[in-house]
């Protein structure tokens, strides 16, 4: 395992808001005008695109009577910088997978907590190595770049197969083999005949591109297979401090969530559009849009998908030392009246 100061200055700053959050409660808390929000680079980030580009939070919150919000997006290769910067304070709301959320509300006693969900697309395992057909094939040498070693989606995704294959003290198998990278960087490291890295447990749109442009690129596994359906891979979420001192603005990111998510599917052309703008990034409204035809790549809803059973096998391996009851548990009411799981 590589051993980031991303990852170390993850580890402190959930000890640091630890005790922050146990000794502060909402009365020391303020409410805000300007806000800073984390996204991750790809197409799971679309709803947190349109959401930008027509100032949908600003729209809804001056609805709800808080006129004048300015929102700050910001975006960091992965999910652990993300925390990182939430729990020091540098931004108010991140959006990021469920791993690190779970891992968040457990670390910091429901001192943090999801708003809504914004994605539930599929992670593809991709490898350019022909002797890599299976998760069975993978050897001690063998390296998978994953965006946040040990807390990430796709790592752990991979412990979940490990477990499902050697046995559940065997969950931990293949925790060795990652390398953390962000999306972008490892696909230009699939792409490099010479890297040693082979194998990229990717998010779209990265994962088409590999398939379609990296030779001998081929699909090891595929997330909803591994969990059993959807699993939401992106979501909002915050302190419970910043919460109660704002309920205005966690309103707001809700009802700014939805319209996103309605526009992406009622004009996807449009969507993708705002997504090019946003983002910079060249694909082709074509590719993009092809890429959102394949199997599971609608799943933009605002209720949390497949989350219990990753906070099942995170209590099972003893990573959560809290084990939730459900999932409204790590949520906020906000979201309560939506049928998640």
């Amino acid at each position: 395992m590589i051993h980031s100061p991303a990852r170390r200055t993850f580890a402190a700053g959930l000890l640091a808001a630890t005790a922050l959050l146990a000794g502060f409660g909402p009365a020391a808390a303020q409410q805000k005008s300007e806000i800073a929000i984390t996204r991750q680079p790809g197409i799971i980030y679309l709803p947190t695109h349109i959401i930008e580009k027509q100032g949908l939070i600003e729209k809804h919150a001056e609805k709800l009577g808080v006129p004048g919000v300015k929102t700050k997006w910001i975006t960091f290769s992965g999910g652990g910088s993300q925390t990182d910067a939430l729990l020091a304070g540098g931004v108010d709301i991140v959006n990021t997978g469920t791993g690190n959320l779970l891992l968040l509300w457990d670390r910091t006693r429901g001192g943090v907590k999801g708003i809504v969900a914004t994605s539930a697309l599929p992670l593809l395992l991709v490898s350019r190595d022909p002797k890599i057909k299976t998760i069975k094939d993978i050897a001690p040498g063998d390296k998978i770049a994953v965006p946040t070693v040990k807390v990430s989606t796709q790592a752990i995704l991979l412990q979940m197969a490990a477990g499902e294959l050697w046995g559940a003290d065997q969950s931990g198998r293949l925790d060795a083999n990652t390398v953390q990278l962000g999306h972008p960087d490892a696909a230009i490291a699939l792409a490099n005949p010479t890297h040693e890295i082979k194998t990229h447990f990717a998010a779209p749109p990265f994962q088409y591109v590999e398939l379609r442009t990296v030779p001998g690129a081929h699909i090891v596994a595929r997330s909803p297979d591994i969990i059993g359906g959807p699993l939401t891979q992106g979501q909002f979420f915050t302190t419970t401090k910043f919460a109660d001192a704002n309920p205005k603005i966690i309103q707001a990111v809700r009802a700014a969530s939805e319209e996103a998510q309605a526009l992406i599917r009622q004009d996807t052309r449009k969507a993708v559009e705002i997504y090019r703008e946003v983002t910079g990034d060249k694909t082709s409204v074509e590719d993009l849009l092809s890429y959102l035809g394949e199997p599971g790549m609608m799943e933009f809803n605002l209720q949390p998908q497949g989350t219990m059973r990753f906070a099942e096998h995170l209590g099972r391996i003893g990573t959560l030392r809290n084990k939730p009851k459900a999932w409204t548990d790590y949520y906020l009411p906000v979201a309560h009246d939506l049928s998640g799981n």
